[in-house]
């Protein structure tokens, strides 16, 4: 299972962007998002797909970010 479309999605809301312009390689700094907005996002994640996440590494892209959860639920 994949975490990519429910991030994108997020990304979108918070950001304004359009959804189809949130790629797996995206860097978040490059969607406008920085550490602070990090935090929000993954809180706002977290009620969407029900899965507490508990950031402890550096995650820079979209697809960095879906895989750390991806591992996390083994």
């Amino acid at each position: 299972m994949t975490y990519f479309d429910a991030i994108a999605k997020i990304v979108s809301e918070r950001t304004g962007c359009d959804v189809s312009a949130v790629k797996p390689e995206s860097k978040f700094s490059e969607l406008g998002i920085d550490s602070l907005d990090t935090v929000e996002l993954l809180m706002s994640l977290e009620d969407e797909i029900g899965i507490e996440i508990e950031l402890d590494q550096k995650v820079e892209t979209v697809a960095d970010l879906d895989q750390f959860i991806q591992s996390k639920q083994g």
